[in-house]
């Protein structure tokens, strides 16, 4: 047979309601406070769960040297301060080579290994984007290829045939190059200048980061 159990506070309900009664007269509040808990334990909390990260949260990330997919790129959306701007991807491609962007073999000359492309949409159609990204064997070589403006052909399809505003910029950003043009009607022009710097700039500076 077992050991019988020792009786406890609960077992004298009456005599606990008296002491407790007793003790707030004669002692500090908080003294008493501390007695009655003490006779009278709260339940135990049982913790909730912890919730297991979204999938999205584990998304890998492109190495620095890995290979472009117009994937890498979506939507884009944009804020700086007071300055901000949203456009609409609306198509992308990706190359495995730069032979579709090339325009008189002078990416090939430069040694340019692979590339890809993106289209957007901003302001209901008004303006409309292209980027051309481009990867090199090293960074004297992107460097050389950003300098020269005609080097690149990218989509006019996808780009306004008539436009108040249509210009090109391109910048090399470690061994890739990112060629930007940008078009836009009268109703868009005013915006145009400073969408096309923010945009260009962005995706430059996504490769000072790309990990």
């Amino acid at each position: 047979m077992g050991n019988p159990r020792q009786p406890g506070p609960r077992d004298y309900p009456g005599v606990v309601a008296v002491l407790v009664v007793l003790l707030a007269v004669l002692l500090p509040g908080g003294l008493a406070l501390s007695v009655h808990r003490y006779l009278n334990p709260a339940p135990a909390v049982t913790p909730p769960p912890v919730a297991k990260p979204t999938p999205s949260e584990n998304k890998p990330t492109p190495g620095k040297d890995a290979q472009l997919t117009d994937g890498e790129f979506g939507d884009w959306n944009f804020r700086m301060g007071s300055v901000a701007f949203k456009a609409k991807r609306v198509s992308g491609w990706t190359y495995d080579s730069c032979a579709p962007v090339d325009r008189q073999g002078v990416l090939a000359g430069k040694g340019c290994g692979q590339a890809v492309q993106l289209a957007y949409s901003a302001y209901s159609g008004h303006l409309k984007a292209v980027q051309v990204i481009m990867a090199f064997p090293s960074e004297k070589a992107a460097k050389d290829t950003a300098d020269s403006s005609r080097a690149v052909q990218w989509r006019r399809d996808k780009l306004l045939s008539e436009y108040a505003y249509g210009k090109t910029r391109s910048s090399a950003t470690g061994k890739f190059v990112v060629f930007t043009a940008v078009t836009a009607d009268k109703t868009a022009q005013a915006k145009a200048a400073q969408f096309h710097q923010s945009l260009h700039a962005d995706h430059v500076n996504y490769f000072l980061f790309r990990s």
